[in-house]
């Protein structure tokens, strides 16, 4: 940059310079001869990284890049032998404890063991029960499952990979309707609330969707002096996906 650009830089308020850095967060797909269109971003209505809850080695992977999963679908299964045998002792430990306390209450009713020792048993009981849980819960993190319908947006483990806890593996992001964010200028709130139209041009497919304000921002950013806006679209378009961008128009634009 030459040195007077720089000058003239410094010299800008620091709301322009924010305002700059916030719409270069969007890609600039407006057309430079229309200063009315403002700047969409699709996402999905729901998205997240599934992460290993366990340290393990994994055995198999069961989802790839792009693939649609159902809820609950296996993606993932660590080598679990050890922890499956944990809790097949914890189940065996169990029996053996209820099985003591059964003879010391029919022991009881003969007067042949006291209060206490049906207490203890009782308390051995709850504590078997307690490792069971602890152990089948352990089990469980053997499986990575979907926790809701999706598709597979990047895969972040391989087969037979040893991972620590909290290792990232999968990020997933829901099927259906997406959603639109997008930052307005504060002047517009008057005239926007829930449910107003708005026509939603994407740039990737060269078409224009028609939408609804779902939801205003609480506060306005008083540096940029915008406010965050989502919108859903009318209807499932089965050629957009998340990361999509484009430009809106309100229905109460000129």
């Amino acid at each position: 940059m030459h040195r007077s650009s720089l000058e003239r830089a410094q010299r800008l308020p620091r709301a322009l310079l924010t305002a700059a850095v916030l719409a270069a967060a969007l890609p600039a797909v407006a057309a430079a001869d229309d200063p009315g269109a403002i700047r969409v971003l699709l996402v999905a209505r729901m998205e997240t990284t599934l992460s290993s809850q366990m340290s393990g080695t994994i055995g198999e992977l069961q989802a790839e890049l792009g693939q649609k999963v159902a809820k609950n679908a296996l993606l993932a299964q660590f080598i679990c032998t050890e922890t499956q045998a944990r809790a097949k002792v914890a189940g065996a430990e169990l029996n053996m404890a209820r099985q003591n306390l059964d003879a010391k209450q029919n022991l009881k009713k003969l007067n042949a063991a006291g209060d206490l020792e049906v207490l203890m048993a009782t308390t051995e009981v709850e504590k078997t029960e307690g490792a069971l849980t602890l152990a089948r819960t352990q089990a469980g993190y053997c499986q990575v499952r979907a926790p809701f319908g999706g598709r597979i947006a990047k895969v972040l483990a391989k087969p037979h990979q040893t991972v620590s806890a909290g290792t990232p593996m999968f990020d997933l992001v829901s099927d259906g309707p997406l959603k639109v964010r997008l930052n307005v200028p504060s002047t517009l709130l008057s005239r926007l609330k829930p449910g107003t139209p708005v026509a939603i041009s994407i740039h990737e497919t060269g078409k224009s969707y028609p939408a609804q304000v779902s939801a205003i921002n609480a506060r306005v950013d008083a540096v940029a002096q915008t406010v965050e806006l989502e919108a859903r679209l009318n209807a499932e378009h089965p050629e957009l996906i998340p990361g999509m961008s484009g430009i809106a128009r309100f229905s109460t634009d000129p």
